[in-house]
């Protein structure tokens, strides 16, 4: 086997020539079959995200596949080449085996290029580019990713602002399946911040803006409720958790509002995360009892915390896809080994069938019986050893002792 991986990503490849070298999801079909063509087995996959593009081969030449991505993409040589990364064999399982583990992702540890490799694979089986191979080391790399995740922390801390933000109101409200959250702002942080919400499983979200309808774009994706900035008093009251975000240069939670909100509440405890800067809700509030404001600040120490605590886990995960990938090259050899038995059993087969034919016929016409079996005894005798015999005497006169042993362990001649 020849597994080949060719590719470039965020730490080799500016954006621009990330963009250039990306698979649009209406054309990755046919590009697979296209390299699937270049391989002697007809395998490829091929990964494409907004941080990576990975070629997946098998039994394929390296220099032959990036000519296919220079020429599929009208790329000039000199500009891919210094952003390429070429593995082979057992450094190309781990490293696939890290990527799907998102232990070579920006974000160390991010779940979502799993599901993104998953997604190559589905279309790769589509397009009719995996066989036996392929399909053993993606299966397998799934089987890693699962395993990196259930026995290390890798994925355990928050490392963004938005998934600290939502990390923080589950560990002061441990479940949020009855909590009411009003998020402020419908930007990319925000977003997230409803995405990962609504994926823990939060009882109501409404969403603040200054335009309604960038907000009610929004909440369509999440089910949420969709107000303006000026709405805020109004549904304040009824939140369990606030977390804002906007570009405002002002303040737009004050003290006063917070307080009249908490007194209408009988003084039920608030969550206030401010992840805006600068900050959308006053300093002040944290002075109110009840009122447990969070700024950017705090979120930024839990990160860093948790990043170091991801690092830790990624030195485990690197044991865990360094031993896989070397269980996954065993498998292999097994195959080797099982196509050299059966190679060698047909040769034999052949050399049989050959002289028991010829035997036959010589009996057909009349020759003695016995003259013709010794004579096929000898000549498949004969045949059989050639080989053997020919190693066994190339090692002597070579003084392999190595390669003598082996042989004659092969053979049976040294039985101990």
């Amino acid at each position: 086997m020849s597994l080949v991986i060719i590719g470039i990503n965020h730490k080799t490849a500016t954006v621009d020539l990330r963009e250039k070298v990306a698979f649009s999801p209406d054309r990755i079909h046919d590009a697979m079959k296209s390299l699937a063509s270049r391989t002697r087995t007809g395998e490829a996959v091929i990964v494409s995200t907004c941080n990576r593009t990975e070629l997946y081969c098998n039994n394929a030449n390296k220099e032959d596949i990036i000519e296919w991505l220079e020429d599929y993409h009208n790329l000039d040589h000199s500009d891919l080449m210094p952003c390429i990364y070429a593995y082979e064999e057992q450094v190309a399982v781990k490293h696939l085996m890290r990527v799907a583990s998102g232990l070579d992702s920006l974000v160390l540890g991010e779940p979502q290029i799993l599901g993104q490799v998953k997604q190559a694979f589905v279309k790769a089986k589509e397009a009719g580019t995996i066989a036996l191979t392929i399909d053993r080391l993606f299966q397998n790399t799934f089987s890693v990713a699962k395993k990196v995740r259930t026995e290390t922390e890798i994925g355990a801390a928050a490392v963004s602002v938005a998934f600290a933000a939502v990390s923080m109101a589950k560990h002061i409200f441990s479940s949020l399946s009855t909590t009411k959250v009003l998020l402020i702002g419908a930007g990319e942080t925000i977003e997230l911040v409803a995405k990962h919400l609504k994926d823990n499983g939060v009882a109501s979200m409404v969403v603040a803006n200054r335009t309604l309808q960038r907000a009610q774009a929004m909440c369509e994706e999440f089910n949420a409720t969709a107000i303006t900035l000026e709405q805020i008093p109004d549904f304040l009251a009824k939140a369990d958790i606030v977390i804002s975000s906007t570009a405002s240069p002002l303040p737009i939670l004050g003290k006063g509002m917070v307080e009249k909100a908490l007194k209408q509440r009988r003084h039920q405890p608030m969550l206030l995360v401010d992840i805006a800067v600068p900050r959308d809700i006053e300093a002040e509030v944290g002075e109110l009892d009840d009122a447990f404001l969070y700024t950017v600040d705090d979120l930024h120490s839990i990160i860093e915390q948790n990043m170091a605590s991801r690092k830790e886990a990624a030195e485990q995960a690197e044991l865990i896809t360094e031993d896989q990938s070397h269980l996954f090259m065993e498998w292999i050899k097994s195959l080797e080994s099982v196509n050299s038995i059966r190679e060698y059993r047909s040769q034999s087969l052949a050399i049989k069938d050959e002289l028991v034919e010829r035997a036959l016929n010589k009996l057909s016409q009349g020759s003695d019986s016995e003259q013709v079996i010794l004579e096929l005894a000898n000549r498949l005798t004969n045949r059989l050893i050639h080989s053997p015999t020919q190693a066994l005497t190339s090692a002597s006169r070579q003084g392999d002792l190595n390669t003598l042993g082996q042989l004659r362990t092969a053979l049976g001649l040294d039985k101990n």
